[in-house]
């Protein structure tokens, strides 16, 4: 994700709930996007037609990402998102794990983008749920007996998971503290790529404030960024972080078990 822009890979969000794409990768969404790179955002909660799936395909028309695929699974704690099918956190794994790699192998990325082990600074658990799917979907999505009826088989490059280092925390952890959220950050050595995104920034903006009823209530970040002061609020959006995960075999002694 460091590539010069000519040389952008092609990029595939995999989160948990409409705005996550927006928050967590909405700068690298836009910045890949205007390099002419193939851009899409795959969301597990939330159905086609529930109240947030409008929001969304705003949001994602804003980054030049696509239209939405939205797996439709419930969320966690939302009873609106997703009527008559589980929740994500109940879904079987293995099933879970199927439909991304139908999405990895249909549209081919060049990496992939999700969230991080411990779930976005408020350790939400449908975004735990959705890294740990992801990084199975990943190795699985390369081999071709494994999912065989999900196409030909395809591995990414690279897996960066959003984060946010303790340094970097910044502002976001007295304002979510302030509305009763924990802040669970990472070590610094954690986040090996830290990217600046204020040339996107008004996108991003854009594409947070497309979460309408996010952005209307006290507790959600749309909502928290929106009360904050511009200057206070571009400093919070400008870094976007992650850590970077590389699938498949790694090269280590040919005879011998390394670290």
């Amino acid at each position: 994700m460091t590539a010069p822009s000519s040389a952008m890979p092609s990029l595939l969000g995999v989160f948990g709930h409409p705005d996550d794409e927006s928050l967590l990768a909405g700068g690298v969404l836009a910045q890949h996007a205007a390099a002419q790179a193939r851009t899409a955002v795959v969301t597990l909660t939330w159905a086609p037609g529930s109240p947030r799936a409008a929001e969304l395909a705003d949001a994602l028309r804003v980054l030049g990402a696509g239209g939405p695929r939205m797996l439709g699974y419930g969320d966690a704690r939302d009873p609106r998102a997703a009527p008559g099918r589980p929740r994500l956190v109940d879904a079987p794994l293995d099933e879970v794990v199927a439909a991304l790699v139908g999405q990895i192998r249909s549209f081919r990325p060049g990496i992939v983008v999700t969230h991080d082990a411990v779930g976005q600074l408020t350790g939400h658990p449908d975004h735990r749920r959705t890294h740990q799917a992801v990084l199975l979907a990943v190795h699985d999505a390369g081999l071709a007996h494994l999912h065989p009826e999900a196409g030909a088989p395809w591995q990414p490059g690279a897996v960066y998971c959003a984060t946010h280092p303790e340094s970097g925390v910044g502002a976001l952890g007295p304002l979510l503290t302030g509305v009763g959220k924990r802040v669970l950050a990472v070590p610094d050595a954690y986040a090996t790529t830290a990217i600046d995104v204020t040339p996107w920034s008004e996108q991003k903006w854009a594409a947070i404030l497309a979460h309408r009823g996010e952005v209307a209530r006290e507790r959600p970040l749309p909502g928290i960024l929106a009360r904050l002061p511009e200057e206070t609020r571009r400093a919070v959006l400008a870094t976007e972080y992650f850590t970077r995960l590389a699938p498949g075999p790694a090269p280590g002694a040919p005879h011998r078990l390394t670290p």
